[in-house]
């Protein structure tokens, strides 16, 4: 891990976390779905290729480790915001997901008392992103009428469920990494 700030998989995340306006932009203004369905699939591309180039290109970054979570839970946000406030999904997803990650920077006070600013990424939490990240361009999809458009709607709310599933689940999972460290690990000295 390096402190280099300008890297290629830094890049990704900072294109993947202008497309957020552009995306509620074009779901909420102009209803341009199709425009908005090619910025879900570049989101995809960008959040698989920033940490499969970090590792191959050995760019990993202290910046990088900060930036790709941060720029996946602002589109997460973002798509959750723009879909429900166009009825292709219910209330109560669109308050679901969010509260888990309100839950888990609850826990970030708790880490830092040990020297900590987070837990690391587990596979979990990565296959619950993956899952909404199909799930959303679907749901989007399967708005329209016809054959393809139910077929998008029925696997959209398959990856949907799983997503949240999966999603709530490395959430206690990354809570329990929490309290193991915080039963392990010795109180740092405040910062003055």
């Amino acid at each position: 891990m390096t402190d280099r700030i300008v890297t290629i998989p830094n890049l990704l995340s900072v294109i993947r976390l202008l497309l957020v306006p552009v995306f509620l932009w074009l779901v909420l203004g102009p209803e341009q779905d199709e425009l908005a369905l090619l910025v879900l699939m570049v989101a995809g591309i960008t959040d698989y290729l920033d940490g499969k180039l970090a590792r191959r290109l050995n760019q990993t970054s202290t910046v990088g480790a900060i930036l790709d979570p941060v720029a996946d839970r602002l589109f997460i946000l973002a798509v959750v915001v723009g879909l429900w406030m166009r009825d292709i999904i219910p209330w109560w997803l669109a308050l679901i997901l969010p509260l888990r990650d309100v839950f888990l920077f609850s826990l970030v006070p708790f880490l830092r008392t040990r020297g900590y600013s987070s837990v690391p990424v587990h596979f979990l939490g990565k296959a619950a992103t993956a899952a909404l990240l199909y799930a959303f361009p679907l749901l989007l999809l399967g708005d329209g009428k016809g054959t393809v458009a139910d077929l998008a709607d029925v696997f959209g709310w398959a990856f949907a469920i799983w997503g949240v599933g999966l999603y709530w689940w490395g959430g206690i999972l990354y809570a329990f990494q929490v309290r193991r460290l915080l039963a392990t690990t010795p109180r740092v000295a405040a910062r003055s």
